[in-house]
């Protein structure tokens, strides 16, 4: 009976092992130790997170260089949420960096117009920087497209966010990661189709899945409207799976999607993007995950 005992042990471990080498992200940080016959294994402790990081990294798109927050169709990098100067938006980089060491200790590598498949460059351009924290926020520009049709499928979205953290991990192995959900584009929709220079500024292009038509009510609208929500929560679906398979990742819990927008947070100038009160807010909801206990 011992020696059956012995023989089910050393097949497990080995089929463990087996396991392990073909799935590597499966046996990461919380895998448990090898155990001597007879032992109990125990699983490695997860690596505990810092809730002061002393350098900030931000990849993503427009809304991390703060994109008509300032004025008409420019950056305005200044009053990002993840690494702006600005005190009346008090960045996550003023929290918890403070003033004398934003300049030197963050950077902000965002792209507006970005999407997802540009990830992986950025997150190898933070990498090389060596920071402590990166701020991820990317994905709206994967359902802003013209037609519902060419937004970026969630397989592709999926491979592209898995890229990115494997070619940050390649150069910052003990770097933390905060990932923002994307925002529910719907509900900037209904939001700003009540401001008729939203309407004239829509009616130029800007996220035509889901801004074209903007008055139209009917249910081919509603449904395309949907259609782009309904990616938008894929893709949220994406971002928390992929980031709880690693154990320096903090997803939002959905905070960004969440977060009702008003008026007064979106640009005068497109009604769409964050304004300097919209970036606080982002900013916030940033500071509140990353330094929770």
């Amino acid at each position: 009976m011992r020696g059956r005992r012995r023989f089910r042990t050393a097949v497990a471990a080995a089929t463990a092992a087996l396991l392990c080498g073909g799935m590597l992200s499966g046996c990461t940080a919380g895998a448990p130790e090898a155990a001597p016959p007879g032992k109990r294994a125990t699983p490695r402790p997860a690596p505990s997170w810092d809730v002061s990081p002393a350098s900030v990294a931000a990849v993503g798109d427009s809304v991390t260089r703060a994109f008509d927050a300032c004025s008409v169709l420019s950056d305005c990098p200044e009053v990002s949420w993840a690494t702006g100067t600005d005190t009346a938006v008090n960045s996550l980089a003023l929290r918890l960096l403070g003033p004398a060491k934003v300049a030197t200790r963050s950077w902000n590598l965002a792209r507006t117009g970005a999407r997802m498949a540009e990830l992986p460059e950025q997150m190898a351009g933070a990498a090389a920087r060596k920071p402590e924290l990166v701020t991820v926020m990317m994905g709206a520009n994967d359902a802003c497209r013209a037609t519902p049709d060419l937004m970026t499928p969630v397989a592709d979205f999926r491979a592209s966010f898995e890229a990115a953290l494997a070619r940050l991990r390649a150069g910052a192995p003990k770097a933390q990661v905060y990932v923002a959900s994307v925002p529910d584009l719907k509900h900037l929709w209904s939001t700003g189709r009540v401001s008729p220079m939203g309407l004239q500024v829509w009616k130029l292009g800007i996220c035509g899945a889901m801004l074209a038509d903007a008055e139209d009510l009917g249910p081919a609208a509603e449904r395309r409207r949907a259609s782009v929500r309904d990616r938008v929560v894929a893709y949220n679906e994406v971002l928390e799976e992929v980031c709880a398979k690693d154990a320096r990742c903090r997803y939002d819990g959905g905070a960004v999607f969440g977060f009702r927008f008003d008026g007064g947070q979106l640009s005068p100038w497109d009604w769409f993007h964050p304004s300097r009160d919209g970036q606080a807010r982002l900013a916030e909801l940033a500071y509140r995950r990353i330094t929770k206990e």
